[in-house]
């Protein structure tokens, strides 16, 4: 592809203004907040080429996962092992989908990412148990399930360059019987590791804005402190916060349905 195309110091600016929304929201309401990076890449920061959005975004959300992953793992909620093997698989599967992902048009991947979203929505709505076994190890009869859903996730995950912990946690917790707070501390490995594989596949090709990157990590540390001091306030009601955040996804899923649709001539 082309050089990467000069942005502005505004632009760096949404940049990290927009790292700090998903940030913020991903430490007041727990999760589904790296699935807005792309749409704020696209439509705030103004980078008009999907796949330099996706490739930056993958690269932003594996160094935001790696950071809350030192958190998990000095409070011990990482299942090393298990999460390991998944992330092994899920690696191979985000090569494949991030090479199938670059070879889609632009305007294509963002509908299918909208599609996505509304997806995450529903899933954000309905909740999570939080039933489990906490000392569930690897074994020979969750390993299969683990490669399993594994390489499924990691194709999802590299097609459209997100993290995939909403999918990530219930993967875990269906596979091994994990409680939730094991899932969340364990998803962040299989996370940061197909980010890394995503935006390096990207990278490849031309395909991430560094600097840009760099911006919106920075942003979302400070968002993400934020927030988690919100939600310890706000703790009665993170059910609220999770159904209007839903409402928040939805409605930028269809707006981006609008606009691919617009792009396409459709309307």
């Amino acid at each position: 592809m082309d050089a990467i195309p000069h942005l502005s110091l505004v632009q760096y600016l949404l940049g990290a203004a927009s790292g700090g929304l998903v940030g913020f929201s991903l430490g007041l309401v727990g999760g589904g907040g790296s699935i807005l990076a792309v749409p704020l890449i696209v439509y705030v920061v103004g980078v008009r080429d999907p796949h330099l959005a996706i490739g930056t975004s993958a690269l932003a959300v594996a160094a935001n996962a790696a950071a809350n992953l030192i958190n998990h793992a000095r409070g011990g909620t990482v299942k090393w092992k298990i999460a390991g093997l998944f992330a092994m698989a899920g690696v191979i599967g985000a090569l494949l989908g991030s090479s199938f992902g670059k070879a889609v048009n632009g305007e294509t991947l963002l509908a299918l990412f909208a599609m996505l979203m509304l997806v995450v929505g529903v899933m954000m709505l309905r909740g999570r148990g939080t039933e489990g076994d906490p000392t569930v190890q690897l074994t020979a009869g969750n390993a299969p399930k683990l490669i399993g859903t594994g390489a499924a996730t990691g194709i999802l995950s590299g097609f459209f360059g997100i993290g995939g912990g909403f999918l990530i946690v219930p993967s875990l917790m269906w596979s091994t019987r994990m409680p939730i707070y094991s899932a969340i501390g364990s998803s962040l490995v299989g996370v940061t590791a197909f980010g890394l594989t995503t935006a390096l596949n990207y990278a490849v090709s031309g395909w991430v804005d560094w600097l840009l990157a760099g911006v919106f990590v920075a942003g979302g540390v400070v968002g993400g402190l934020g927030g988690a001091r919100l939600a310890k306030v706000l703790s009665d009601r993170r059910g609220a916060l999770t159904t209007v955040f839903a409402a928040l996804i939805f409605v930028v899923a269809i707006y981006m349905l609008y606009r691919s649709a617009a792009a396409a001539g459709l309307i």
